[in-house]
């Protein structure tokens, strides 16, 4: 999507990645508004955002609440007739346990924000923008921890979030109508709120200039760090391994593939 007179929606707008795609973005020439629960933080960044000649608004509300992502999408149509671009980028870490460990009310917590909050973003917004037909799109923030195991211990619950986020969000771009873009951030180590040793993590920033022009390009994966690549081979290599190990290619095996048997019965109909 190009974001010149564009209205988005970013929720956890107001610091780290999300303040520094909002500012991209309104860069770019779109209105915005920023949704998170602390009005404080939200104050300044729409202050910060307005400094530079941005039209940035601010509402607060938590992801987790579906009557207040609902309420986030009255406010945009209200604001600016609709939103034309929502992206799902609030999210949490903090659980630095093991997983036979974790205490399972913090770890159901975290889903709560990272894999529901994007979910309720999705819904509403999503229903809308089909509804109405117009050209929409729809990102949310997964994590190079989505692709593989960037945290390898004392971080199982928020590894299992954002692979669910890629899931979802793979789902959904095969689902959504043509008129709705899909597509899904994949951060690796970025300097914010979050990250507690940020020396070598790169500026929010740079990762916003890398993200947005791919945005504007349509693609789906919006990715940032080149050294993923690495990790990503390994674990596929692995997988390839096993498969060629255990269970190597055989005349006949497509018939029990679920995407072929799919399309086959869809042409049949």
């Amino acid at each position: 999507m190009y974001f010149q007179g564009k209205n988005v929606v970013v929720t956890g707008g107001a610091t780290g990645i999300g303040f520094a795609l909002a500012k991209r973005i309104g860069r770019a020439g779109a209105r915005l508004i920023l949704f998170e629960p602390r009005e404080d933080k939200l104050a300044d960044a729409v202050e910060a955002l307005t400094g530079f000649g941005i039209d940035a608004r601010a509402f607060a509300g938590d992801v987790t609440d579906a009557a207040s992502v609902e309420a986030l999408a009255d406010f945009a149509w209200t604001e600016f007739g609709r939103a034309d671009a929502i992206i799902a980028n609030a999210g949490v870490g903090g659980v630095r346990t093991e997983i036979l460990d974790t205490d399972p009310a913090a770890a159901r917590a975290l889903m709560e924000v990272n894999f529901w909050g994007v979910w309720n973003c999705v819904r509403t917004f999503g229903r809308r923008f089909r509804d109405d037909g117009l050209p929409s799109a729809i990102y949310a923030t997964a994590s190079e921890n989505g692709l593989f195991n960037a945290v390898r211990r004392n971080g199982g619950i928020y590894v299992a979030s954002k692979h669910a986020v890629v899931g979802l969000m793979d789902t959904l771009r095969n689902e959504a109508p043509e008129s709705v873009e899909v597509g899904v951030i994949i951060p690796g180590w970025v300097k914010s709120d979050m990250t507690r040793h940020a020396a070598p993590a790169m500026d929010a920033d740079v990762f916003a200039d890398r993200i947005v022009p791919q945005m504007e390009a349509g693609e789906f994966y919006l990715v940032s760090h080149p050294y993923n690549v690495v990790r990503m081979e390994e674990r596929w290599a692995e997988v390839y391994a096993a498969f060629a190990r255990y269970a190597p290619r055989e005349p006949g095996d497509d018939a029990m593939d679920v995407a072929l048997f799919v399309e086959r019965m869809r042409a049949a109909r």
